[in-house]
């Protein structure tokens, strides 16, 4: 995402940077990239209309793409608020996130986006075996795999593991948790 700002900035273009504050790792208001590039962006909560911040900073600015970072923390309704920036303001609307929790659940943001996007996307990370990693796999300060929990719980790699299916769902089944619908703890 921020490499998509400098592209649109290194044209004389606008871009306006939003992240949720529920995660504020790096600082309220802050992008911080696990390659190191860190960049100021303007802060949402979960129930903010994203359509009305962005008018605003259309009357104080140009603005030529909205980037969203984080966007699996997004709400249903702010994934539409998004959609009509896109569609009435005419204006690029980019967001970045992950499709699912640690338990194979869709986010709300999430599974509102794959459903209406115009475009969709897929940066391509690795398993530990080279296979494409799909998931995220949380893990305890020791590398085990958390068999519950909250779907939110704000983490970077000391937290997260990026896993394929299989790998995730192993990890899962060492813990004593049957991966799926019912998330069955295994006795």
């Amino acid at each position: 995402m921020l490499q998509v700002a400098h592209n649109y900035e290194e044209r004389d273009q606008q871009v306006l940077l939003l992240t949720p504050a529920l995660d504020s790792r790096a600082g309220l208001g802050k992008i911080h990239s696990r390659l190191g590039i860190a960049r100021d962006a303007t802060y949402f909560e979960r129930d903010e209309d994203l359509y009305g911040l962005i008018v605003r900073n259309l009357s104080e600015r140009h603005i030529d793409c909205v980037l969203i970072d984080e966007a699996q923390f997004l709400s249903r309704e702010q994934v539409w608020q998004l959609a009509k920036v896109a569609d009435e303001l005419n204006t690029p609307v980019m967001c970045y996130g992950i499709r699912t929790d640690a338990f194979g659940e869709a986010f709300e943001g999430s599974a509102t986006l794959l459903a209406i996007a115009d475009k969709l996307v897929e940066m391509k990370t690795i398993c530990h075996c080279g296979r494409k990693a799909t998931m995220s796999l949380r893990v305890d300060a020791n590398g085990n795999a958390v068999r519950h929990g909250e779907q939110i719980a704000i983490g970077g790699n000391e937290r997260y593991v990026s896993c394929c299916r299989k790998h995730w769902a192993d990890a899962l089944a060492e813990a004593g948790v049957t991966p799926g619908p019912e998330h069955e703890v295994s006795q």
